[in-house]
């Protein structure tokens, strides 16, 4: 049941004159695939799945599985915070074809770990297709703990988890409920290696959408047992991951991008365009890592 190995990239949603630039995913999807990524992941944070109506989701992520043509895992993002609709797009998302889910925490009503629980329960249990729960309590200020790990991870609809709390305590938790049924993921660029070295499968990037074999390789690498040489890719990795993150994602990777001249800078509010000297950053470490 495990959706991948290796690295898959979280990929922006290119915008054009306020609507999805299909165009310019389209060269995308074509152009990760040729850099050897390992899967796709549609709709997510750096997605702007915020910014998109259902419709526009939905077309989306139905764009996508008809473009990548099964020749690696598309895993559409369905997280919500109201269960019903989460569920809604869940079945929405198996009916196009993707290959398994993301599930964002639920934001702002700030569950319990049993309310939590109990909503990752009701939506696996009315899709016939893998999910990945996904951590990332600085964004939804719910954490998924490994309490709640534990009694989610032998649910068989529930594969892994996307990990991006940055607390590597809990991540060591979390990872002894690894087995060949329940991935850890990476959800932080800057910790790949450690997870990995825990027993992670591979990581769910932002940086990715800009040096896609790069992270493949590293993750790679490490799993082959070149794990000194995986750790060296991280280092030179990790200037760049800050400059990447020097504001809130995905306004900085969607910069890169444009920069690299692969899409639009054009973002959906309250998202907007970088501050000029974060720009200048950007472009900085891009130029120091061989990009521009």
């Amino acid at each position: 049941m495990t959706l991948f190995t290796g690295a898959g990239t979280a990929i922006v949603t290119p915008f054009i004159n306020g609507e999805v630039d299909y165009s310019s995913l389209s060269q995308l999807i074509d152009w990760q695939i040729e850099q050897e990524i390992d899967a796709l992941i549609f709709c997510g944070t750096t997605g702007e799945a915020s910014t998109l109506n259902d419709k526009e989701h939905i077309d989306t992520v139905q764009f996508a599985v008809r473009k990548v043509a099964g020749r690696v895992p598309v895993i559409g993002g369905a997280g919500s915070n109201d269960t019903h609709h989460a569920i809604e797009m869940s079945q929405a998302l198996e009916a196009v074809g993707v290959d398994g889910l993301l599930m964002v925490t639920p934001y702002y009503n700030k569950c319990t770990q049993r309310g939590l629980i109990a909503h990752y329960t009701a939506i696996a249990d009315q899709v016939d297709i893998p999910m990945i729960l996904y951590s990332v309590p600085g964004r939804t200020g719910v954490n998924i703990s490994p309490l709640a790990v534990e009694a989610l991870h032998n649910h068989p609809n529930i594969v892994g988890i996307k990990e991006a709390s940055g607390n590597i305590a809990q991540v060591v938790e979390i990872a002894k409920y690894v087995d060949e049924e329940f991935a850890l993921y990476s959800g932080n660029d800057e910790m790949v290696v450690p997870l990995l070295s825990v027993g992670g499968l591979g990581v769910i990037s932002t940086v990715a959408n800009i040096i896609p074999k790069d992270v493949h390789r590293m993750v790679i690498r490490y799993l082959k047992g070149d794990t000194e040489g995986s750790a060296r890719m991280q280092l030179s990795m990790k200037s760049l991951i800050d400059a990447i993150f020097c504001e809130v994602n995905p306004i900085p990777i969607k910069a890169a991008l444009h920069l690299m001249g692969k899409v639009e800078k054009e973002y959906r509010l309250p998202l907007c365009e970088p501050a000029p000297e974060s720009l200048a950053l950007i472009e900085k470490e891009m130029k120091a890592y061989g990009l521009l």
